[in-house]
């Protein structure tokens, strides 16, 4: 399933046309509207399939300001010259950002190191929240992921087959809201097999603000994944695509998640109160059945088969490939495995411990394991052992007892 609309192409070509021009000078002005009007003529063949698109929206606003800014005439030459690199040393950042654009700086001056929590989802698709809840959900179609006052995220999750209950992150949209001096309002946005490493309108940090460079994007691995550091809120978010599909994780202050003007009625806010209880999936359930009949269950008899068809011990075998430690990780490893027959989601719950491991603030926390129920065998956790068998054998010496003095 891939969106019609293709704003990111357009983003793609005005960033690798003006790459290094943020500072140009008025020499440079008919190069630089040389590549807006191109940007502005792409946006103008994608109208129609993205009417209801933000990032698109975004875009279109973002070129007439850019166009203002820089005198640039709508009418002219579109064609899309690469611009000069700057020299070195010259950049889009700068270093004297005020400290109110410093999130531990300005909020915890005369106070302690803020609380970190931290949220990802990532699979077919799995949530951990927050506050370390974890689950398992449908959520097919657009979700919000966070929603607060200084940032909103939503994914859209699609079928990963046709006919499938699978779904997975095909799509990602997070807006920064404009904060004081330090940021413009900026949105990214990725979908699958598009991972910019800038923001809609080609920029990689806030914009002209005095503090701009408190908020920027890092390219890790080109099209595979990236980073944004987010300092005037604290807030670090690494965005991932493992196969075709986009995993998120982000590391965020408790005061900046609580930071909502009306809690009553946020509505549904994935990271904060989980999926909803109809959206909930219980694959232990599903996984116990797996280890019993030791086969790979299909969601409907006209599914296509897999690119890989898994047996539980199969699933089980090929995910402590990658992550020994049984926890929940390592059980949705398997669930995912089982329900789509793609390796790749092996690999999305790798990186995604991994994230957890680098954005988590408390490293005692990092695994995640079932308490209150027995796992298919050779699946025990730690702290997974069944409470049921000694409240059995209690009840059954009571009985005998009773029994004796009855007699």
């Amino acid at each position: 399933v891939t969106s019609l609309c293709q704003i990111l192409k357009c983003n793609s070509e005005y960033w690798a046309a003006t790459t290094g021009s943020h500072l140009l000078g008025t020499e440079d002005a008919p190069e630089f509207c040389t590549a807006l009007r191109a940007y502005a003529h792409c946006t103008r063949r994608m109208a129609r399939t993205c009417r209801g698109d933000l990032a698109y929206h975004s875009a279109v606003h973002g070129i007439d300001d850019l166009m203002v800014q820089h005198n640039c005439s709508k009418d002219g030459p579109t064609s899309q010259p690469r611009l000069r690199t700057l020299p070195p040393g010259d950049s889009q950042e700068r270093s004297d950002s005020p400290e109110i654009c410093h999130y531990e700086k300005s909020f915890h001056k005369h106070s302690a190191t803020p609380n970190y929590t931290h949220c990802g989802l990532f699979g077919d698709p799995h949530l951990r929240t927050f506050t370390d809840s974890f689950q398992t959900c449908k959520v097919q179609g657009a979700w919000p992921l966070i929603d607060n006052n200084y940032l909103n995220v939503q994914v859209t999750n699609t079928p990963v087959l046709p006919g499938s209950a699978a779904t997975a992150t095909s799509k990602l949209t997070i807006i920064f809201k404009s904060f004081q001096e330090c940021v413009d309002q900026k949105v990214y946005q990725a979908e699958m097999d598009e991972l910019p490493a800038a923001f809609v309108d080609g920029s990689k940090n806030g914009g002209d603000k005095h503090g701009a460079n408190s908020l920027k994007i890092t390219e890790k691995v080109s099209g595979q994944h990236i980073e944004i550091q987010a300092k005037y809120i604290g807030t670090t978010i690494v965005v991932r695509q493992v196969g075709r599909y986009l995993t998120f994780a982000v590391r965020m202050p408790e005061e900046v998640v609580n930071a909502v003007e009306d809690r009553d009625n946020q509505g549904l806010y994935l990271c904060l109160r989980g999926c909803p209880l109809n959206q909930q999936i219980d694959f232990q359930t599903f996984r116990s059945a797996q280890a019993t009949e030791g086969r790979t269950r299909r969601k409907g008899p006209s599914l296509p088969a897999s690119p890989e068809a898994f047996t539980y011990e199969t699933a089980t075998a090929k995910c402590r490939e990658k992550l020994p430690v049984e926890d929940l990780y390592f059980q949705s490893c398997v669930f995912d495995l089982l329900t789509t027959g793609d390796i790749n989601f092996m690999l999305a719950a790798y990186y995604a411990f991994e994230d957890v491991k680098m954005l988590h603030s408390n490293k005692d926390k990092l695994h995640l394991y079932e308490r209150t129920r027995d796992l298919a065998p050779g699946n025990a956790a730690p702290s997974g052992r069944p409470q049921a068998l000694p409240a059995l054998w209690a009840a059954l010496l009571c009985l005998s007892r009773c029994w004796s003095v009855l007699l």
